[in-house]
């Protein structure tokens, strides 16, 4: 199974928008791929004990997780690395096996000029601890708001295009 995480828990963000064109876009390509938004994360998350691996509330989570063996991560910039709330999640989930030996593409956005590349740089060194196959191929997408247009839909040549090739390697990863 594959699973694409919107690695934000802001509603309506452009990072849920993003998520949701690749799933749209991998299943015009005749791939399924689940989507998790962290905006589904508990709301007791924060407080709970992340090892307490009972956790009833967190089960549905974990046990999308755990049968995952393919991620893409959606990962917005927050202050110059990637969001706290997505070190919760996999902070939450039982490890090892919840990510070891898994395969991982990444995508990086952000509003400014760079596309969170140290987000997503930062993000590969934790999932490299986790021992994840990491996608050599990872987008970075700036300015995002002037990349979706208002129906979700990236409409740039050059960013279709690379999304695009990104979207053909992971099926094939």
């Amino acid at each position: 199974m594959t699973t694409i995480i919107s690695g934000s828990n802001r509603h309506n963000s452009y990072t849920l928008k993003l998520a949701t064109y690749y799933q749209r876009k991998l299943a015009e390509k005749g791939y399924d791929a689940k989507l998790l938004s962290l905006t589904e994360l508990p709301d007791c998350l924060i407080n709970a004990d992340r090892y307490d691996k009972e956790r009833e509330h967190f089960k549905p989570i974990q046990d999308l997780i755990s049968a995952t063996d393919k991620f893409l991560f959606i990962i917005p910039e927050y202050n110059g690395s990637f969001p706290g709330v997505l070190k919760i999640l996999i902070d939450s989930c039982k490890y090892p096996e919840s990510f070891y030996g898994k395969k991982a593409a990444l995508v990086g956005l952000s509003s400014g000029r760079y596309g969170n590349i140290r987000g997503v740089d930062h993000f590969t060194g934790v999932c490299h601890y986790l021992n994840m196959n990491v996608m050599p191929l990872k987008i970075h997408i700036p300015a995002i708001g002037k990349e979706l247009d208002e129906n979700g839909e990236l409409f740039k040549e050059d960013t279709v295009r690379f999304t695009n090739q990104q979207m053909e390697q992971f099926i094939g990863y």
